[in-house]
């Protein structure tokens, strides 16, 4: 392992127990979160263990681990210099961490359907759809630690509207999705490709799918094909997606901005 990615997922390890501690503390008992069964289609079966009880809810967060190690173990071929090629390691190994840490988060909460692991899962969700961000902002602005520390934890702190309001996780999650596609128009515009525009627009499409999905999941069960695997599930499918193709296009654009570093070339 690259000693920038070894330092990536020891920073993401980090948050995460950060993240953890502080919502065991108690300090987001307030927050309205959904639990139990009953807020899914798929019906739990009695006679497997608590963390298969869904199994198919259960078992679809392994995505999220394949994922991370997938893009934890590929390499760019691009060329570059090694501090531009380190640093674009960096970017990605942090995304990839937070893959590795976001399933067994969700299988968390899906086997315990307790409150402060659907806090956490909540949590956890925001400082993911920010990193993207502070990557264009690398793209744009340079290697800046201090900036994407900052958007990280302002990202964080944004889950503070949870506790001033029962859909202030939603507000939040929204503008964390308009500021994110935003920012990728934006870098697209500057450094992008015929490729990383087919990426953007399927990483839209898989973040649609998800929330439809999920939105719709009881809806959904009334028809047979989404009585097994639900809408729950297919929406956990494409947020697996929208996250491999926020990957494929954020590395896309850094391979097109090291390459043109002053923008497109036509």
């Amino acid at each position: 392992m690259k000693p920038e990615s070894g330092q990536a997922l020891f920073h993401v390890a980090v948050a995460g127990c950060l993240c953890a501690a502080t919502v065991y503390t108690g300090v987001f008992e307030g927050v309205f979160v959904q639990v139990g069964y009953e807020h899914y289609a798929e019906v739990p079966v009695a006679g497997l263990p608590a963390f298969l009880a869904m199994p198919f809810n259960s078992l679809v967060n392994l995505a999220y681990v394949l994922l991370g190690v997938y893009w934890l173990r590929r390499n760019s071929s691009a060329p570059g210099c090694p501090a531009d090629m380190g640093r674009a390691s960096y970017l990605k190994a942090v995304f990839a961490g937070m893959a590795l840490l976001y399933g067994p988060v969700q299988w968390l909460r899906i086997w315990t359907q307790t409150q402060p692991a659907a806090v956490l899962d909540q949590w956890l969700t925001l400082p993911i759809f920010a990193w993207p961000l502070a990557w264009c902002f690398y793209l744009d602005r340079g290697w800046k630690p201090w900036l994407f520390l900052s958007i990280e934890c302002l990202s964080l702190a944004s889950y503070g509207l949870a506790l001033l309001h029962p859909r202030g996780f939603e507000v939040t999650l929204g503008v964390h999705v308009v500021a994110t596609v935003g920012q990728a128009l934006r870098a697209h515009r500057r450094y992008g490709s015929t490729s990383s525009a087919t990426y953007l627009a399927l990483g839209v499409l898989s973040c649609l799918g998800f929330v439809v999905l999920k939105l719709c999941d009881h809806q959904l069960a009334r028809w047979r094909v989404f009585q097994c695997l639900t809408g729950h599930f297919w929406s956990k499918v494409c947020d697996v997606l929208q996250f491999h193709f926020a990957f494929l296009f954020l590395t896309n654009l850094s391979t097109c901005q090291r390459l043109h570093p002053k923008g497109k070339t036509h």
